[in-house]
Formats: structure tokens, C-alpha cells, sequence
């Protein structure tokens, strides 16, 4: 059963999002859609599936569909001793991170945000293994999160200039994400 579902709409190209949270045996998912026009014009259909630990550290990712004609097929797994591999090949460039970015979906701030469980006025660094898009490709992505009040964060990701304000529903999941993702719906 599923904790609770999703849908954005992307601001800045056509485009929708719908997600939702579950609950597992020691642990957590989400599993989504993204339907999207890239920024080189072409439609783009991925599902995803993060499977997370008790603590909200990410164990695994999953993301297939297709971008314009090129089928995309990606299996990431953080393994033992902070490493990570996206197909089977180590990405020694976002070893010792614990969160995964998937960059074309708004749903795995949730991830971070439910980590780190920030009190009002408590601010954190929360670097990730940021899955590059188109790129499909692992890089390092510095990001820092500031709680200002029960549904609000100050988000900052230098790597990309961006500073926004986001807000957020009670179970972590962001409702606006300024000039690229706000809420269309909610269960």
C-alpha cells in the first residue's frame, strides 16, 4: 500500500511527474514516472524506483523508459563501504555519499529531507550522487537545505546557481520547487 502519491508539473518544458511513497520491510520506496520534453526537444518517458534503508539511506535505483529514439536502461546500487556503481561499474567520483539525485525528478529531495530531519532553524549539507540528465551519468552535487518552518525549506545547489525556497508536504514531498516543479495534484 501506498503512503501517499504525487503529481507535478514541470515549469520550465512540457512536462508531468507522478510518484509515490511506499512503506517496505525495513525500508522505504519510491516508484514514479516522469513524461517530459528534454531541452533537446525530444519526448523522454523514464520509471523509477528508489529503494531506500529504515534511516533513509539509499540502497538502490532503478530507471528505464526512453529518450527521443535511445532506450535507457540504468541500475544503481550503493554498496558496502560508501561505493557506488551504476551498471555494474564503480563511480568513484560519488564514493562515501549517501543520497541519490535522480536529476529529472523533483522525488528524491523527499530522500534527503526525511534524512536528514531537520528541526526548525537547523540547516545541513546533504552532497549526493547526482544522476546527470541527459548525460545518464554520475557527478558529485553539492546541496545544502535550511528548514525555515514546518513546510519550508532554503535550498541551495551552487554546482547549477540555484537558491530557491521549497515547499513541502508533511511526508517530505516537494509541492513547489521554484521555475521547475510545482504540485498539479496530491492523494
Amino acid at each position: 500500500m501506498l503512503e501517499q502519491t504525487i503529481l507535478w508539473r514541470r515549469l520550465d518544458s512540457p512536462g508531468h511527474d507522478a510518484c509515490g511513497l511506499q512503506a517496505l520491510d525495513g525500508g522505504w520506496r519510491l516508484t514514479g514516472t516522469a513524461v517530459f520534453l528534454s531541452e533537446e526537444g525530444q519526448p523522454c518517458h523514464l520509471r523509477y524506483e528508489v529503494d531506500c534503508d529504515a534511516a533513509w539511506r539509499a540502497r538502490s535505483a532503478r530507471v528505464s523508459g526512453w529518450l527521443g529514439k535511445a532506450v535507457v536502461e540504468i541500475a544503481i546500487a550503493a554498496e558496502p563501504g560508501g561505493r557506488w556503481t551504476l551498471n555494474g561499474v564503480e563511480q568513484p567520483q560519488v564514493a562515501g555519499l549517501v543520497d541519490v539525485d535522480l536529476g529529472f525528478t523533483p522525488a528524491t529531495n523527499l530522500v534527503q529531507l526525511r534524512r536528514l530531519a531537520l528541526d526548525i532553524g537547523q540547516g545541513a549539507d546533504a552532497p549526493a550522487a547526482y544522476l546527470l540528465f541527459p548525460e545518464l551519468r554520475f557527478e558529485r552535487l553539492e546541496q545544502h537545505y535550511r528548514r525555515l518552518t514546518f513546510n519550508e525549506y532554503d535550498y541551495q545547489s551552487p554546482r547549477f546557481g540555484y537558491a530557491a525556497t521549497l515547499k513541502v508536504l508533511e511526508a517530505g514531498f516537494v509541492t513547489r520547487y521554484p521555475d521547475l516543479w510545482e504540485l498539479e495534484a496530491r492523494d
